[in-house]
C-alpha cells in the first residue's frame, strides 16, 4: 500500500510522462511539479526506476481487478470481452495520461525490471482474453475456427490502435463511442 505522498508522486509522474515524455521525467521536474525538494522524493522512492515500477504495478493491479470482475460474472464470453474493453476505454477516456505510460513500452526496453513488468501486464491481458475466448468457444458463442491466441492478439491490437489514434489526434473523437463501434465489429467477426 502506498502512502498519500507516494500516490501523489506516482500520479504526478504519469502526468509528466504524458506531457513531456520519458525524457522530461526527471526527479528535478517531479519535485518542482509537486512542490517538494528532490531529497523528499528520495525519501519515498529510491530512484526513477522504482517510481516507474510502482506505476506499472498500479496498472497491473488494475488489470487483475478487472480480470476478477470478469471471471466472477456469469455473462457470455462476448459480453465479458465487451465489458472488459468498455472499462479499459472508460479508464483511458477519464485518465488519458495513462496511455502515454501503458502504451509506450519502448520507454522501458533498456531497463530489464521495467521490461519484465510490461511483459507481465501484456501477458495478463492476453491470458485473460484467451481464457474468455476459450470459454466462448466451448459454449459455442465464439467461432471455434480461429485459435484463442490469434483472437486475443486481434482484440488487443485493435484496442491499442484505437486508443493510440485517439491520443495522437488530440482526443478529437469520442473514444467510448468509437470503442462501441469496434466492439460491435468484433461481435460480427466472432
Amino acid at each position: 500500500m502506498f502512502s498519500k505522498r507516494q500516490l501523489q508522486i506516482i500520479e504526478t509522474s504519469i502526468e509528466i510522462i504524458a506531457n513531456r515524455g520519458i525524457q522530461g521525467f526527471t526527479i528535478k521536474n517531479l519535485s518542482k511539479a509537486i512542490g517538494i525538494s528532490e531529497p523528499a522524493i528520495y525519501r519515498h522512492f529510491e530512484n526513477k526506476t522504482e517510481i516507474l515500477v510502482a506505476i506499472l504495478n498500479t496498472f497491473k493491479e488494475m488489470g487483475e481487478m478487472m480480470s476478477m470482475m470478469v471471471v466472477n460474472n456469469t455473462d457470455t464470453a462476448i459480453e465479458k470481452i465487451e465489458f472488459m474493453f468498455s472499462k479499459m476505454l472508460e479508464i483511458f477516456a477519464e485518465q488519458p495520461a495513462f496511455i502515454s505510460v501503458i502504451f509506450s513500452e519502448e520507454i522501458f526496453k533498456n531497463e530489464e525490471v521495467l521490461k519484465n513488468k510490461i511483459v507481465d501486464i501484456m501477458n495478463l491481458h492476453q491470458t485473460n482474453i484467451e481464457n474468455i475466448v476459450e470459454l466462448g468457444q466451448k459454449d459455442k458463442n465464439i467461432r471455434p475456427d480461429v485459435d484463442k491466441t490469434s483472437m486475443a492478439l486481434i482484440f488487443m491490437g485493435a484496442l491499442r490502435l484505437l486508443v493510440k489514434r485517439w491520443e495522437l489526434n488530440n482526443q478529437n473523437f469520442d473514444l467510448k463511442q468509437e470503442g462501441k463501434r469496434l466492439i460491435n465489429a468484433f461481435k460480427l467477426m466472432v
